[in-house]
């Protein structure tokens, strides 16, 4: 194999300039969007000192996604995706605008600063479905896996700069103007989107209100292969996902080094960046069920090892093979979405997707946090990891289609 192969398969930017210029737009956006997490953060914190008010950042930010998601995609499946999306970066702009009026006044109370938070996240968790058909709706189905590992890689880079940005930015130039440029960003977004041709559903038009819901639910139900995806990404996550033990973890095993839990904290975006930068063979491949299962697997065992280990530079290591394998079943899990689910129903599954990809890392950081108060930092990492790679193990072997998923018609 040529080593060429080997590394991002960019042949979606060659053959798509509509593809390009969208998948510009939205990682301009993307940036803005983790400067303003960062912002937000920030600003409460510094109006209140309180973690909890802190916390609720992050409530304002996932429960329209978890509550709306369904509705929205159902909605979506009924409409033009290309001006449903327009719509829907419309009206996160106007939020981050809000966002930055009040930055230079200083005279909402948080309460309003999480309510505009929240408005902007229901805009997001309505503009996430309609963009789930873009890939496969701009591009050859055999370049789809590429496509998703460019949007992949770009968001996961803007993840690790925005936040970084911000700081820069917060010290220099102030809440209100961070604010103000993701309000800008929006508009690269839509620039990137305004130039797409009308994309509306192809084939039946999901019903109203819940009955296009649960006709979501029971095509999710039904489809083997797209269950199998979903519910081993839940299991991983639910079982095992680790960044809120790092703190306690460091504590035990590493001196509590500050420095040490801030590595941790990014060698696993560093891997996921790296995996995704040399995904060309395995999007190639063809074989998302296979690589999924096995990438999932990967990262569960890679979080036993880390459990176990005292080195800081070893558990470094696992920690990036563990983003690594995570950033594989990412893409490998979108690809078995997108191209296994008819159109007319991709925008609830997508959104299905989506709450999913929310709701699972937050329940292990839960689930991590009470077994550890129980027991150790270490125990809840190893059995979690453990119970993730027989969770794996077991969605294998009672979903034979996954293991041998190969890209197929939607529909299958």
């Amino acid at each position: 194999m040529s080593p060429t192969r080997s590394l991002l398969d960019v042949r979606p930017l060659r053959a798509s300039p509509v593809f390009r210029r969208l998948l510009i737009g939205r990682t301009v956006s993307t940036l803005g969007g983790f400067m303003t997490l960062v912002t937000v953060m920030y600003q409460v914190w510094d109006m209140t000192h309180s973690t909890v008010w802190s916390g609720a950042v992050g409530l304002a930010q996932a429960l329209p996604l978890v509550v709306f998601g369904l509705f929205a995609g159902s909605w979506v499946d009924r409409a033009d995706r290309r001006r449903v999306y327009l719509a829907a970066t419309v009206g996160q702009a106007v939020c981050s605008l809000l966002l930055a009026v009040q930055g230079f006044t200083g005279h909402v109370p948080v309460p309003g600063i999480l309510a505009l938070v929240a408005v902007q996240s229901s805009f997001g968790a309505l503009g996430t479905p309609a963009a789930g058909v873009f890939v496969p709706r701009l591009l050859p189905r055999e370049q789809v896996p590429a496509g998703l590992a460019l949007n992949h890689l770009t968001g996961q880079a803007m993840m690790l700069l925005g936040p970084a940005l911000a700081g820069v930015l917060l010290g220099r130039l102030g809440i209100g103007t961070c604010y103000l440029l993701d309000a800008l960003s929006f508009g690269c977004s839509f620039y990137g989107a305004f130039g797409l041709p009308a994309l509306p559903p192809e084939g039946e038009l999901s019903r109203a209100g819940v009955h296009g819901v649960l006709d979501g639910l029971r095509f999710l139900a039904g489809h083997r292969v797209v269950r199998g995806a979903l519910v081993t990404d839940l299991a991983a996550t639910v079982l095992s996902f680790p960044v809120s033990l790092f703190p306690l973890v460091n504590a035990e095993r590493f001196g509590d080094d500050p420095g040490t839990l801030g590595l941790f904290l990014s060698a696993m975006a560093v891997g996921g960046i790296a995996a995704t930068a040399l995904s060309g063979s395995l999007t190639r491949l063809g074989r998302p069920g296979p690589v999924m299962l096995c990438s999932s697997g990967t990262w569960g065992a890679a979080l036993v090892l880390f459990g176990l280990s005292t080195n800081p530079w070893t558990g470094l290591a696992l920690l990036t093979l563990a983003g690594a394998a995570d950033s594989v079943s990412v893409v490998s899990r979108a690809t078995i979405v997108q191209t296994h689910t008819p159109d007319a129903l991709l925008g609830r599954v997508t959104a299905a997707e989506g709450i999913v990809g929310r709701a699972g890392p937050s329940l292990g950081n839960v689930r991590g946090g009470v077994l550890a108060g129980w027991t150790s930092g270490t125990t809840a990492l190893v059995t979690g990891g453990l119970l993730c790679c027989l969770a794996v193990a077991g969605v294998a072997a009672a979903t034979p289609e996954l293991r041998a998923t190969a890209d197929a018609p939607p529909g299958d």
